[in-house]
């Protein structure tokens, strides 16, 4: 019996050790060494951020009706057109930067900022179009309300009970 206890007590042991030697080997297998090389006709930098920011506006606008009232149309080849690029430039691009996350997430950042901007500038231009127009509506009610005569189908009461009285 106690050479069984001691039999299981090395066993543990020794699972011990390989389970750290697995953990190990799994942590080391999992760092990320890769560094591509740069395509030879990689996206520059500042257009990147321009067709990321642009990519964005496309994908957000593909469930928003356009002036046909049509919906859920791709967007993506008219940004790809706008820029003079293909989908596989792109992509190459793309795997590029993200092989660089610091620089990746900086372009995005930048692009996510103009967007913030832009986004700024048109809710101010909306609001001065609301209050002019809401400007507007007030001055034309305030006309009506001045200017409202009454109808000569319109009886009062007084004169109703008058009438009725006769």
């Amino acid at each position: 019996m106690m050479k069984l206890k001691e039999n299981a007590s090395l066993l543990i042991v020794k699972m011990k050790k390989i389970s750290y030697l697995l953990i190990f080997i799994f942590l080391v297998s999992c760092t990320s060494n890769t560094i591509l090389e740069e395509p030879k006709d990689l996206i520059p930098r500042d257009t990147m951020r321009l067709l990321i920011q642009e990519m964005m506006i496309a994908s957000s606008a593909k469930y928003v009706k356009n002036k046909n009232l049509e919906t859920k149309i791709e967007y993506m080849s008219l940004v790809y057109d706008q820029f003079k690029i293909d989908s596989a430039r792109f992509q190459t691009s793309n795997v590029y930067y993200m092989s660089k996350i610091d620089l990746y997430q900086e372009i995005f950042e930048d692009a996510k900022a103009s967007l913030e901007k832009e986004k700024k500038i048109y809710d101010d231009i909306n609001t001065r179009r609301d209050s002019i127009r809401n400007d507007s509506l007030n001055k034309v009610r305030e006309i009506k309300k001045n200017n409202i005569k009454e109808d000569s189908l319109v009886l009062n009461k007084k004169d109703f009970k008058v009438k009725n009285a006769l």
